[in-house]
Order: structure tokens, then C-alpha cells, then sequence
């Protein structure tokens, strides 16, 4: 548990270190946010610094330094985290050098996490330590899906990454919810990790899990760090570099420790996120009329006369909620 503690608190300081170096070059690089004429109430938010994400990104790495031997998925985490953020990043880019909210067009965007996502899942499928299984949360129970878990899986990745993307909406609002759900896989999956340990199974095996939540405990340090910058009102946006990058990250960590359906409840904010926006979409489509007066619905609370700082509040409360049911059912009794 030391390890977890230690690989926590580097990681967090390593951001800390490295801010200075980063807010400096973003200034230079005038990485200013645009915002959207139809976000009026955020319009004092204009020129905020972006693609704070670097700075979580970077300091995640510093988990590494804790990793033992079989690690190889605890660094696939960390290398898929970072080909969303350059996903994220060159969207980020984009919108600053055109002046305006508009990045990578959808379809090059959903290229490039589809291409990301296809590659991994095949890797999980073929040489993960889950292979074709499913775990199914609050029991014991697998489900061997097979070869399917290679669609279901580049599904998972896509709806990850983009519901995460879709809950930084707020000053604080996505890196606050996925810090908790960033620790809570870290901690699950270290106590998995400690059953393993106890049943007798193959070192190989619960050293790649051992790992895993190293990676969570490092990337939840720079995260926590991070929102120092990020909290209201932010110095610092984390932008589609970071918010990609943490959607990549915890998508990694369920995946290769078959946790697809926990996710489910532990993110549920993400779901909730998603789900207003498609629910917006379809209505709208065909009746031309809106459910909610904004989507996501974080924003919809906002028109409503709840001020951010209370909405973040109202998510982090069911996040933590969540999150401590979740992770009950994993302590041995």
C-alpha cells in the first residue's frame, strides 16, 4: 500500500514542478480558450489557458518509476492515455491557431479514437490477462464473450473517451469526478490484486494487476495536482488533451482488468453526461423542440439558476457515493 501512497504523492509533485515550465510556454503559445457565443455565462472564462491535460500527462509518468516486472499493461495505460491526449491535443491545437471552437472535424476525431481503440482491443483480446471475459460487478461471476470482446470493447473506448470529454464542461467538473473514479479502480484493482496474492496465483499475474493500480495512484496524484489549476475559477482548462487522455486512461484500466460493466456505475456522471446529450439530439431531430434549456445537462442546471461550483459539488457527492458502494464490495471481510 506504501507504493500506492508514494507513487501518488511523486506524481502529484512532479505536476507541481512542472507548472511553471508549462503555464509559461501555453502563454507563449497564447493558448487561450475560445468560448462559444451561445455559452454566454462563460464568457468571462474567454482567454483561459488550455490544454492543461500536458501537465497530467507528464506527471503520470512518474508512476513508472514504481512499476516492478510484468508491466506491460500498466504502460499500455499510460501509452493509450497519451495517444488520445495527442488526439485531444491536436484538436486543442487546431482551435487555438484558427481562433475559433472548431478543431479536428468529427469525422477526423472519431478516426482517430476508432483507430486507437481497434488496435488495443485486439491486443486485449489476443494477449490481456482478461482475454474474451466480462466480470460482472458485485459478483464473482465472468462471462466469456469470446471474440466479441473486440467490438464491445472499441465501443467501450469510443463512449469512454467521449463521455468524459462531454462531462469537462465545468471549472473542476471532470477532473474532480474521474480523480475519484481514477482512485477507486486503482483501489479495487489492488485489492484484487491482494485476493490474488491469497489464493496463490501465478506472480505473472497479480503483479500485472499490482501495477495497473500503481498507474491509478500516480495518474490520480497529477490529477488531483492539477485541479489546484482547474478548480473554480480555473487558471487552467484541461481541455480535449486531457479530457481524451484521462477517457483513454480509464478505459485502459477497465479493460484490461474486465471491469467494462463497473464502469457503468462508478462513471456514472459520464453516463448521465452522454445520455443528455443523445436524449437532446434525437429529440430535437425529430420534433425540433428541446428536452433540456442546454446539453450536457450540467449545463441545463446552470439555466436553471444553480451556479457551477454547487453542480460540481451535486456530481463529485454521487461520484464518491458511488464509488465507496463500489469499492465495499471488494474489501475481504
Amino acid at each position: 500500500m506504501s507504493t500506492l501512497f508514494l507513487s501518488f504523492v511523486v506524481c502529484a509533485a512532479v505536476v507541481l514542478i512542472i507548472s511553471p515550465i508549462v503555464f509559461r510556454v501555453l502563454r507563449r503559445l497564447k493558448t487561450g480558450q475560445n468560448i462559444l457565443e451561445y455559452v454566454d455565462n462563460h464568457r468571462f472564462k474567454q482567454g483561459t489557458l488550455s490544454m492543461g491535460g500536458i501537465l497530467f500527462l507528464f506527471g503520470g509518468l512518474a508512476s513508472c518509476f514504481f512499476f516492478e516486472t510484468n508491466k506491460i499493461l500498466a504502460i499500455l495505460s499510460l501509452v493509450v492515455s497519451f495517444a488520445y491526449g495527442l488526439v485531444g491535443f491536436l484538436d486543442d491545437y487546431l482551435k487555438i491557431r484558427n481562433k475559433h471552437n472548431e478543431g479536428l472535424k468529427p469525422y477526423q476525431k472519431i478516426i482517430g479514437q476508432v483507430g486507437i481503440a481497434v488496435i488495443i482491443s485486439i491486443f486485449v483480446y489476443n494477449f490481456g490477462l482478461t482475454g474474451g471475459a466480462m466480470h460482472i460487478p458485485f459478483t464473482d461471476i465472468e462471462v466469456n464473450v469470446s471474440w466479441w470482446i473486440v467490438p464491445i470493447c472499441i465501443f467501450f473506448y469510443i463512449a469512454v473517451t467521449n463521455s468524459v470529454n462531454l462531462t469537462d464542461g465545468l471549472d473542476g467538473l471532470a477532473g474532480y469526478t474521474s480523480f475519484i473514479v481514477i482512485i477507486s479502480l486503482g483501489l479495487i484493482t489492488y485489492l484484487r490484486y491482494l485476493h490474488l496474492v491469497d489464493i496463490g496465483s501465478l506472480a505473472s499475474v497479480y503483479l500485472e494487476y499490482r501495477n495497473i493500480a500503481v498507474a491509478c495512484f500516480g495518474v490520480g496524484g497529477a490529477v488531483l495536482a492539477f485541479l489546484l489549476f482547474n478548480c473554480y475559477p480555473a487558471a487552467i482548462f484541461m481541455g480535449d488533451t486531457g479530457s481524451l487522455a484521462l477517457g483513454g486512461f480509464i478505459a485502459s484500466v477497465c479493460a484490461f482488468t474486465g471491469e467494462y460493466i463497473l464502469l457503468i456505475v462508478l462513471g456514472i456522471v459520464y453516463v448521465i453526461s452522454a445520455t443528455s446529450v443523445i436524449i437532446q439530439v434525437a429529440v430535437y431531430k425529430l420534433t425540433h423542440k428541446r428536452v433540456f434549456k442546454m446539453a450536457p445537462i450540467h449545463h441545463h442546471l446552470e439555466r436553471c439558476g444553480l451556479f457551477e461550483t454547487k453542480i460540481v459539488g451535486i456530481y463529485v457527492f454521487v461520484t464518491i457515493i458511488v464509488a465507496l458502494l463500489s469499492i465495499a464490495f471488494y474489501v475481504p471481510v
